[in-house]
């Protein structure tokens, strides 16, 4: 069975979060023996706090729709945020060049202070 057009979808969830949506970088590494699919996005840093939204619930109601779209198709999926340099935002939107792959390449968490 193909899989469901998992980048239009997670572009359907994230844009109406950004004020640059162009900034949007998506890369999607499928297994089609295993019916898997890795998602990775990223966009400009400061966009953070919108797409996680309070306490991770945008982010976590994003992850529920594309696992369960996953689901109906006989797939499972994943979806891991990154940060996009400035540099990053610049490019056309539409490439899959995405972000890094190596796991030092990843940005470090924050702490934000208790509210």
């Amino acid at each position: 069975m193909d899989s469901p057009d998992f980048p239009g979808l997670v572009r359907f969830l994230v844009e109406p979060f950004l004020d640059s949506p162009d900034s949007l970088r998506i890369d999607c590494e499928e297994n089609s023996v295993q019916s898997k699919m890795w998602i990775r996005i990223a966009f400009k840093g400061d966009e953070r706090g919108k797409v996680f939204g309070r306490g991770g619930r945008n982010i976590q109601a994003i992850r529920t729709i594309v696992r369960a779209t996953a689901a109906l198709s006989g797939w499972s999926a994943y979806v891991d945020v990154y940060g996009a340099s400035e540099q990053e935002a610049g490019a056309d939107s539409r490439s899959h060049s995405g972000p890094p792959r190596r796991a030092s390449d990843k940005p470090k968490p924050q702490l934000r202070p208790k509210s």
